[in-house]
């Protein structure tokens, strides 16, 4: 494969190549094909898919999040966007820290669930010394699983209204970084509306609780490969280590290589990963690392 081959398949992958994403059933099909994205570029760039890239059909002068207020693209996407969140066939995660909305397919979140979530959803967040939640996500968490869903301009009003909002986005982001709370909808007059995770998508947590994390891992690693086509590990390693440890990476990788289910294959002069071809897979004598071992 050269570089150029590797680069199509994720224009088209991606929905890069002139074919943009205009539909509610168009969403759904590509969320579901590339298992996650982000809603805007980021920077430094992040080896990843973008809702707004597909919604336009292509990834010239897209706006970053920063800038996404003066593209009427952006209004759009949005638009677009919410709808798959209200339907849950989209989820909500956080995986840079800026406001930029990580999306992972309906299929994909049980699995993204048991790497960041709690294993006991139900049980409140407590503050404290070695806590990562401040007494004001305590008691928002509390309000809103008794009232939720509800908006942030009526949590702020329950709250107190001494309380500002960038006291309250933070309280908010720290319950939506482990999945404590999830945003539902948005509004240009109230703004997002947040509910708690485990009444919003009870099976998707239920199914994300059971599993392990081995498990979880292995299952994202082949999701990301197929949608990039083909990686080099430090890729894999530099993504999922944003999420766990990159010495479980490294394990899941070569548990993945052992058992043949990823391959070596050569790109432009590099080795990286890829899923392994059907027929590779198929042949009892099959050397997962052939083009390495030259």
């Amino acid at each position: 494969m050269t570089d150029q081959e590797l680069l199509q398949l994720r224009r088209e992958k991606w929905r890069l190549d002139g074919k943009p994403i205009r539909t509610i059933e168009q969403a759904r099909v590509f969320i579901e094909t590339v298992g996650f994205c982000l809603m805007y570029p980021a920077r430094p760039s992040v080896a990843l898919p973008t809702f707004i890239g597909a919604f336009a059909g292509s990834d010239d002068h897209l706006p970053t999040w920063q800038h996404a207020y003066s593209d009427p693209r952006a209004l759009e996407a949005t638009g677009l966007m919410v709808r798959l969140l209200r339907e849950r066939a989209a989820y909500e995660a956080k995986l840079l820290d800026e406001d930029n909305a990580f999306l992972v397919a309906a299929s994909a979140f049980p699995f993204f669930y048991a790497l960041v979530g709690e294993r006991n959803p139900k049980l409140a967040p407590k503050p404290g010394p070695h806590s990562p939640f401040s007494p004001l996500a305590c008691d928002a968490f509390e309000l809103i699983r008794s009232d939720g869903p509800i908006s942030k301009q009526k949590l702020q009003e329950c709250l107190g209204g001494s309380i500002s909002l960038a006291a309250l986005d933070k309280a908010l982001g720290e319950l939506f970084a482990r999945l404590r709370i999830t945003r539902v909808d948005y509004s240009a007059s109230e703004g997002s509306v947040w509910d708690v995770l485990y009444r919003w998508a009870p099976e998707a947590v239920r199914e994300g609780v059971n599993l392990s994390v081995p498990q979880a891992l292995s299952a994202l690693l082949s999701k990301y490969l197929d949608c990039l086509g083909a990686a080099e590990q430090a890729d894999l390693e530099n993504f999922f280590g944003r999420i766990v440890a990159r010495s479980r990476v490294k394990d899941a990788v070569n548990a993945l290589l052992a058992a043949r289910e990823l391959s070596f294959v050569h790109v432009g002069g590099r080795s990286m990963l890829q899923i392994t071809p059907v027929k590779e897979a198929a042949m009892p004598n099959a050397r997962p690392n052939r083009a390495a071992g030259r």
